[in-house]
């Protein structure tokens, strides 16, 4: 994981990081979820800036709910940002954990999302990333090549939800048959199913019902 051969992992740290959270440190008590979230934006936004890059050209918007950050990432600087939030010191975020998919039909020009779950090791901290996409153009750039573990993430998304991964290394359908017609996580999708009649089945009254108890 750290500095693995093949990984695309060049940014050298080899080491993990022993937080000491022993009572003697002064600043030993646990940040409130505000701080914690506001660093990481001044973290991520200093990281950017050290790349060249503008802040608002890769972040859409920030979310925060039920404890969790939420950044929303122009799907065309994707590949950018997870770079950074992989190699640079001060985030090192080594692994994506997810990759899932979600279909709102009513956000027009914003059908598709897709979220990322990235986890920091080395800082014991989360953060979640999110990209949009239209359905007249499903199409958002493989993360692979940061992150080999999104491989089959992607994959299953895109069987699902028809989101298409560019540069992905082999984009077929992971679960459902390859002549499968549509894509069954879809708001859209029909439900299908087959009708079943039970002749002569009955459902004795709960007095009658055997007791489990």
């Amino acid at each position: 994981m750290f500095g693995a051969q093949d990984a695309g992992d060049t940014s050298g740290y080899g080491r993990l990081v022993v937080r000491d959270t022993s009572p003697t440190r002064g600043d030993s008590t646990p940040r409130p979820w505000a701080d914690e979230f506001e660093r990481l934006d001044e973290e991520f936004g200093a990281a950017l800036q050290q790349a060249g890059q503008a802040y608002d050209d890769a972040v859409e918007k920030i979310v925060v709910d039920r404890g969790q950050m939420v950044i929303f990432i122009k799907r065309e600087r994707l590949a950018d940002v997870v770079k950074i939030f992989r190699d640079d010191p001060a985030l090192r975020f080594e692994m994506c954990t997810s990759v899932s998919g979600v279909h709102y039909p009513e956000e027009t020009g914003r059908e598709l999302h897709v979220s990322y779950q990235l986890l920091s090791i080395t800082h014991n901290r989360r953060v979640g990333l999110e990209v949009v996409c239209p359905d007249s153009d499903p199409h958002v750039p493989s993360i692979t090549a940061t992150y080999p573990s999104a491989n089959w993430h992607e994959r299953e998304t895109y069987d699902f939800f028809g989101i298409i991964f560019d540069d992905h290394p082999a984009l077929t359908r992971i679960e459902m048959p390859d002549d499968w017609p549509g894509h069954p996580q879809r708001k859209d999708y029909p439900l299908g199913g087959i009708p079943v009649e039970y002749k002569g089945a009955t459902i004795p009254p709960p007095n009658e019902r055997r007791s489990y108890q």
